[in-house]
C-alpha cells in the first residue's frame, strides 16, 4: 500500500474508532462502506415494518425496511435478500441500508433489520447466538415465505419460492451482520446463499487467541473485546428506549449474562479450569466453529487482510470445515477489514459507498453468487475456489485452494534464518519480561482518545529475532506460517499447573519486513499471541495468514517478544531461553507460492 494510503487509512481508522463508543450509527468500520450514490428512487418502494418474536424467553421488536422493486408482484416475483447491521449499527446506518439499496435496484426484494439489542430492535445482544439472533432471523424468513405477517399485517406474495413456505432468500452482510448469517441457516434450511464477510469463526480465538492450543485460553485482545463492550452496555444511552426487553439487570446492562461473564473473567486476569471452560464453551456455542456442521447454504466467503479483530484464519476454519462436508464454497481474500482501509479502499476493491458492484472483482463475485443461486442462472460464472488480492500487482491470485507450507526455515543460534539445518550455529540467546509491555503492534482502539497509533516496535532484551540474508528474488506468502519453538523458562515451569492458566508463559510470534534501509514492516500489524501449553515441550505456532510479498534485497525475520500494548500478557517475571543446534532447533514454515528463501 502506497505511503499516503496507509496515512489515510491509519487516519480514517482513528475517526472510526472514535465513533465506535461516541454513536451506534457510526459503528462503521465493523460494516460496510454508506450507501451506493444515484439510487433510484423510482425503482423501488421502502416500507417500515416491525415484527414481534421470542428470543432467549423474551418477546421483542425487530425494527426492519422492506425494499420491494418496482413491477415485482405475485404474478412477477422476485428472490430475496436479507441482511442486517455490524456491531453498534442498525438499519438505518448507512451500510445496512446500503445493502437495501444495492440489491433492490438489481431487481431483488430487500430485507434489511436491526440486529437484537441495536436500533429499534429489543432483546439483548446474544452475540449471534443461533438459538437467539438465529431464530429471530428465520422469522424474517417465514415472513418472505408469505407464511408470517408483518405486525401491520403486510404480508409478501411477491417472493420467489422453491417450496408452499420456502422462500429463494440469500443474505450478506459484514462483521456482526456476517456471523448472523451463518448461525441463521444452522437453525433454518430455507437460505440459498450467504454472504459473510469480514467475520468470526470461533469468538475464543477471536477475543482471547492461542496461536499454539485453541483448548488453552489465550491471551486476552483487551483493546478490541473492551471497545465491543462499553459499545454493547452503552446502547441504552446510545440508543434510548423502554423496551424491557433490551434491560438484563444493574450487573450486565445488554448483553446477555453469559457475555458479561466472560469479558469480565478475561479483563480479571485469573483463569481457573472451571471458569476458563465456561468462558470458551460460551464463545464457541455463539461461533460457527460450533454449529457449522447444520450449514448446508452456499457460502461464499470474503475476509480482510487487514484484520487484527478477525484474521485470516477464522476464514480459513470456516472455509475448509464447510468444504469437507461437501457444501459449495468459496473464498476471497480482499484487502479491507476492521483494521484498515474500509473508507479508502484500494483501487477496484469493493466500495458500495461508489456503488461499484459491477466494476469491483468481489462485488462481480458477489452478483454472480447470487444469481446462480438465487436467480437460478447457471450460467454465472461464480470464480475460481480461492482469491487474494495482491498489493505488488494488479488484480488478484487465484487458487484451487489456500497454499501449503512450502519452505521450512531454521533458527540459528546466531540469530540467522537459515533455509538449511546444517547452517545452524550451536548457541542459546535469552530475553526477559517486564512487568509492562515492551513491544507494540497496534492500538487498536486509538482513535478513541485522538491519538496516532505509533509504527511497531520490540524493546531490545524483551524479544529475539532471525532474520534471512537478504533476498535474491521476490518472495511471495500467501497463508499462514507456522513455527515449531522449543523454550526453556523455569520461572514459568514452576507455575504452569497451578491449575490458573494465567500462570502459563506468554509470549507473542510474528514475522518482519525487513528493507535494505533498516525499515521494518509488521505485515497489516498481526501477531500470533501464544499462551504456551507446557513450557517444557515443543510447541507449534499458528501465525496469522497473510499476503505479502517480501521484495529482492529484503529480509525476513521471526521474532518472538515477551508482550504486545495490545494485550494481557504474562504474570510475573519469566525470562525465556531459546536453545539451537543442527540436530534440535526451532522452526519456520512458510506459504510460498512464489520464490525461495536462501
Amino acid at each position: 500500500m502506497p505511503r499516503s494510503r496507509a496515512a489515510r487509512s491509519r487516519q480514517t481508522r482513528s475517526r472510526k474508532a472514535l465513533a465506535l463508543v461516541a454513536s451506534a450509527a457510526c459503528a462503521v468500520p465493523l460494516t460496510f462502506a454508506a450507501p451506493a450514490s444515484g439510487a433510484e428512487s423510482d425503482s423501488y418502494t421502502v416500507t417500515p415494518l416491525t415484527f414481534t418474536v421470542e428470543a432467549g424467553g423474551r418477546t421483542c421488536t425487530v425494527d426492519a425496511d422492506l425494499y420491494r422493486p418496482t413491477g415485482v408482484d405475485a404474478a412477477h416475483p422476485a428472490p430475496a435478500v436479507l441482511a442486517t447491521n455490524g456491531f453498534g449499527g442498525s438499519k438505518a446506518d448507512g451500510t445496512t441500508d446500503a445493502i437495501g439499496k444495492a440489491f433492490a435496484t438489481r431487481g431483488y426484494v430487500g430485507l434489511v433489520y436491526s440486529g437484537l439489542g441495536f436500533g429499534a430492535s429489543g432483546c439483548l445482544i446474544s452475540l449471534d447466538d443461533p438459538r437467539l439472533d438465529g431464530q429471530a432471523a428465520a422469522r424474517l424468513v417465514d415472513f418472505l415465505a408469505g407464511t408470517r405477517a408483518a405486525d401491520d399485517g403486510t404480508r409478501a406474495d411477491f417472493v420467489l419460492k422453491d417450496g408452499a413456505s420456502d422462500p429463494r432468500v440469500g443474505m450478506i452482510g459484514g462483521s456482526y451482520g456476517g456471523a448472523i448469517q451463518l448461525a441463521t441457516a444452522s437453525v433454518d434450511p430455507r437460505l440459498d446463499a450467504l454472504v459473510p464477510l469480514i467475520t468470526w469463526n470461533d469468538l475464543a480465538y477471536s477475543l482471547a487467541p492461542n496461536g499454539a492450543d485453541r483448548a488453552t485460553p489465550g491471551v486476552f485482545k483487551w483493546q478490541w473485546a473492551n471497545g465491543f463492550y462499553l459499545l454493547g452496555e452503552g446502547q441504552p444511552l446510545l440508543v434510548p428506549s423502554l423496551d424491557p426487553s433490551r434491560i438484563n439487570s444493574l450487573g450486565c446492562l445488554h448483553f446477555v449474562t453469559d457475555a458479561c461473564d466472560t469479558v469480565r473473567l478475561l479483563n480479571s486476569g485469573r483463569y481457573p479450569e472451571a471458569e476458563s471452560k465456561k468462558m470458551l464453551d460460551f464463545a464457541r456455542s455463539v461461533s460457527p466453529v460450533s454449529y457449522l456442521d447444520r450449514v448446508k447454504a452456499p457460502t461464499l466467503i470474503v475476509q480482510g487482510q487487514s484484520d487484527s479483530l478477525f484474521n485470516l484464519n477464522e476464514a480459513q476454519d470456516t472455509y475448509e470445515k464447510l468444504q469437507a462436508r461437501g457444501v459449495d464454497t468459496k473464498m476471497i481474500w480482499q484487502s479491507w477489514g476492521h483494521s484498515g482501509g474500509i473508507d479508502d479502499p484500494a483501487a477496484g476493491e469493493l466500495d458500495l459507498s461508489q456503488g461499484n458492484l459491477e466494476t469491483s472483482y468481489v462485488g462481480q463475485r458477489v452478483l454472480a453468487w447470487f444469481d446462480r443461486h438465487l436467480r437460478d442462472d447457471r450460467s454465472a460464472d461464480t470464480g475460481p475456489e480461492f482469491a487474494y488480492y495482491r498489493d505488488w500487482r494488479s488484480g488478484y491470485g487465484t487458487a484451487a485452494k489456500v497454499p501449503a507450507l512450502s519452505q521450512k526455515l531454521y533458527l540459528s543460534g546466531d540469530g540467522k534464518l537459515v533455509d538449511n539445518r546444517a547452517k545452524v550455529a550451536r548457541g542459546f540467546r535469552s530475553y526477559s519480561n517486564w512487568l509492562v509491555p515492551t513491544s507494540h503492534s497496534e492500538s487498536s482502539l486509538a482513535g478513541m482518545i485522538g491519538l496516532p497509533d505509533p509504527q511497531p516496535y520490540d524493546i531490545h532484551g524483551t524479544y529475539l529475532g532471525w532474520t534471512s540474508a537478504p533476498l535474491t528474488a521476490p518472495v511471495d506468502v500467501v497463508g499462514s506460517p507456522k513455527a515449531t519453538l522449543r523454550v526453556v523458562s523455569p520461572a514459568a515451569e514452576r507455575v504452569q499447573d497451578s491449575g490458573d492458566a494465567a500462570d502459563k508463559l506468554v509470549l507473542f510470534a510474528k514475522v518482519y519486513d525487513i528493507a535494505p534501509d533498516g525499515g521494518k514492516t509488521l505485515v497489516n500489524r498481526l501477531v500470533a499471541p501464544v499462551r504456551v501449553p507446557d513450557a517444557t515441550r515443543p510447541f507449534t505456532v499458528e501465525l496469522p495468514g497473510i499476503v505479502h510479498r517480501y521484495e529482492t534485497g529484503h529480509r525476513l525475520e521471526f521474532v518472538i517478544a515477551a508482550s504486545d500494548t495490545a494485550y494481557s500478557g504474562n504474570r510475573g517475571i519469566k525470562p525465556v531461553t531459546v536453545t539451537s543446534a543442527p540436530e534440535d532447533t526451532g522452526t519456520l514454515e512458510l506459504p510460498i507460492v512464489s520464490g525461495t528463501v536462501r
